[in-house]
C-alpha cells in the first residue's frame, strides 16, 4: 500500500480520500489555493502545498503545479477526486511519465471515453445499446439539417469532448436549430476548450439510470448495481439514491452486465460509472463513461457496505479485487441530497459568503459530507456544492422519512442553501411514488416565493461577491507559516508549503 498520497482537490471530496487514507495507514496531503488558504481540508490533511491564485485554471487545473507538488511532498500517488483534472487524459498521462501512480483509469481509457463520438463506436462494437445518432463529429450546420431530416425531432446537440451538460441543447424544431448548433459549439468551446459536437435522438421523458463498476489490474470487473439520478437541474444532478425506484432484478442484470462490457471495452481499470437513459418503456440506451468516483458514490456505499475510495487505492496499489459478482449484495435504501450555497426561492441563484453558524445533522444511519465549517467561507471561485446530506433506510419510505428529519436538523445560517427544495422535495407525492424523469424538477417545482426584480437581484449578487472578494483578499495577505492566530495547529501549519514562494 502507499505510504503518501497527494490529493488533487479540495472540499468535501477532498476530506472524503483523507478519511479512507487515514484508515489505510496512508498519509494524504493537500494541495489548495489561495482561496482555499483556511479550508477544511487543509487543516485535515498532513501536508499542504499552495499551488496558485483562486482562479481554478491557475491553481487546480495547472497540472505542472499539481504534479511538482507530488514530487516535493514524496507521495507515489495522486488521487483527483472528481471534477477538474478527474477525467483528463493529459493529467494521467502525465502522472505516468512522472512515475505516480494515478489513482483511476489508464490515460487511454479516460481519452477513449472522454470522446464520446469514438465512445459510441466503441460501445456499437461491444454490443452495448446506444441512443440513435451519429458517431462522428458534425461538419456543419447543413450536415446537421441532413441527419435530423433521417430521425426526426425532437434532437440533442451535445458537446463530443465533455459532459456534465454543458454543451448541450434540445432542438424540438427547425427554428431553434441555428442557435442551438452556434451556443453548443460556444459552450464547448469555453468549457472543454473544443467546439467539436454531434447528435443524437432525443428521449422524451427519460430516467437516468447509471451503474458503478470496479475493475482490477487482473482482469477482473464487477457492478454495484445502480443509481437512480434522473432529479436533474439543467442537467445537472440535484438528488440520488440506490436503489432505483423502478428497477426490477431482471432489468438490474441486463444493464449491469452491459456496463461489465463497456468497461472491457474500454480496457478500464479502477472505479468507473457506466451512464445509461431509460425510456418509458424499459429499454436502456449508453449515455457516457464517467472515468472517476462519482459524487453519489456513497449511496452506493450506504447500500452494498463496500468503500469505494479504499477500493480505488487497493486497486491502484495493485491488489485484485477481493469480491466478485455474487458477492454483492444490495440492502435497504440510501437517498443523497446535494446542499448548493444557492437560494431556491430565487432562481437558485448562487449565495456565497460566511457561514456564521452551522449545525449538521446526525443519529443512525445519517451520513453528512461537507467541506465547510463555521466561520468559513463559501468561495465564488468555484462549485456552489457545499455538503452532501446521505441517509439509510430499510426500505425506500424509511430512507424518506429519515431524510426529512435530517434536513429539519441541518442548519446552515449567513448563506442561502437548497435546504428548503430538498424539504419541499421529500414531500411531493409524485417523487415518493417514484414516479421519476429528468424533467421533473423543471415540471413540478415552483419557487417559494416570488422572484425580485432582476436589477435588485443582480446588486445583491455583486455586493456579496465584492464583499467576498475585499474580505479574502486581507485573508490571504496573512503568510501561511505565521498563521498562530488562524485556530490552525501550529503542527499543521509546519506542514504547509508555499510552492510559489519557494520557487522565486
Amino acid at each position: 500500500m502507499f505510504r503518501k498520497v497527494l490529493i488533487a482537490n479540495r472540499g468535501e471530496i477532498a476530506i472524503r480520500v483523507i478519511r479512507a487514507c487515514r484508515e489505510l495507514g496512508i498519509s494524504p496531503v493537500a494541495v489548495y489555493s489561495q482561496a482555499d488558504r483556511h479550508a477544511l481540508h487543509v487543516q485535515m490533511a498532513d501536508e499542504a502545498y499552495l499551488i496558485g491564485p483562486p482562479p481554478a485554471t491557475e491553481s487546480y487545473l495547472v497540472i505542472d503545479r499539481l504534479i511538482d507538488a507530488a514530487l516535493t511532498a514524496g507521495a507515489e500517488a495522486i488521487h483527483p477526486g472528481y471534477g477538474f483534472l478527474a477525467e483528463n487524459a493529459d493529467f494521467a498521462r502525465a502522472c505516468e511519465q512522472q512515475g505516480l501512480i494515478f489513482i483511476g483509469p489508464p490515460s487511454d481509457a479516460i481519452a477513449l471515453m472522454g470522446d464520446k463520438t469514438a465512445a459510441r463506436r466503441a460501445m456499437q462494437a461491444a454490443g452495448v445499446p446506444v441512443v440513435p445518432g451519429i458517431d462522428h463529429f458534425l461538419q456543419d450546420d447543413e450536415e446537421a439539417q441532413r441527419v435530423i431530416a433521417t430521425m426526426g425531432y425532437p434532437v440533442m446537440i451535445k458537446a463530443a469532448l465533455g459532459g456534465g451538460g454543458k454543451g448541450m441543447r434540445l432542438v424540438r424544431d427547425e427554428r431553434e436549430l441555428a442557435e442551438a448548433l452556434r451556443a453548443a459549439r460556444s459552450e464547448a468551446r469555453s468549457s472543454f476548450g473544443d467546439p467539436a459536437i454531434y447528435i443524437e435522438k432525443y428521449i422524451p421523458s427519460p430516467r437516468h439510470v447509471e451503474i458503478q463498476v470496479l475493475a482490477d489490474a487482473h482482469g477482473h470487473i464487477i457492478h454495484l448495481g445502480e443509481r437512480e439520478c434522473s432529479l436533474q437541474r439543467r442537467h445537472q444532478k440535484v438528488v440520488e439514491e440506490a436503489p432505483s425506484p423502478m428497477m426490477t432484478a431482471e432489468l438490474r442484470a441486463r444493464m449491469g452486465e452491459a456496463a461489465v462490457r463497456a468497461a472491457q471495452a474500454a480496457d478500464y481499470r479502477n472505479a468507473g460509472t457506466v451512464e445509461f437513459l431509460v425510456d418509458a418503456t424499459g429499454h436502456f440506451y449508453f449515455l457516457e463513461m464517467n472515468t472517476r468516483l462519482q459524487v453519489e458514490h456513497p449511496v452506493t456505499e450506504m447500500v452494498t457496505g463496500l468503500d469505494l475510495v479504499q477500493a480505488q487505492l487497493r486497486i491502484a496499489a495493485d491488489e485484485p479485487l477481493p469480491w466478485r459478482q455474487d458477492d454483492i449484495v444490495l440492502r435497504g435504501a440510501a437517498i443523497e441530497c446535494r446542499i448548493y450555497a444557492e437560494d431556491p426561492a430565487y432562481n437558485f441563484r448562487p449565495s456565497p459568503g460566511r457561514i456564521t453558524a452551522l449545525q449538521a445533522p446526525a443519529g443512525p444511519w445519517v451520513r453528512d459530507e461537507r467541506g465547510v465549517f463555521a466561520g468559513g467561507e463559501v468561495s465564488p471561485y468555484y462549485d456552489p456544492m457545499i455538503s452532501k446530506l446521505v441517509v439509510w433506510g430499510a426500505s425506500r419510505p424509511e430512507a424518506i422519512a429519515r431524510m426529512r428529519r435530517a434536513l429539519d436538523e441541518y442548519v446552515i445560517a449567513g448563506i442561502r442553501t437548497t435546504i428548503p427544495f430538498h424539504r419541499w422535495l421529500m414531500d411531493d407525492e409524485e417523487f415518493m411514488a417514484g414516479r421519476l424523469d429528468t424533467g421533473f424538477i423543471e415540471r413540478r417545482y415552483r419557487p417559494l416565493r416570488e422572484k425580485p426584480d432582476s436589477l435588485t437581484q443582480d446588486m445583491a449578487v455583486i455586493a456579496a461577491a465584492l464583499d467576498y472578494l475585499t474580505t479574502s483578499r486581507q485573508t490571504a495577505a496573512v503568510p501561511v507559516t505565521n498563521g498562530e492566530r488562524s485556530g490552525v495547529s501550529p503542527w499543521k501549519l509546519a506542514g504547509r508549503v508555499d510552492l510559489m514562494r519557494r520557487r522565486g
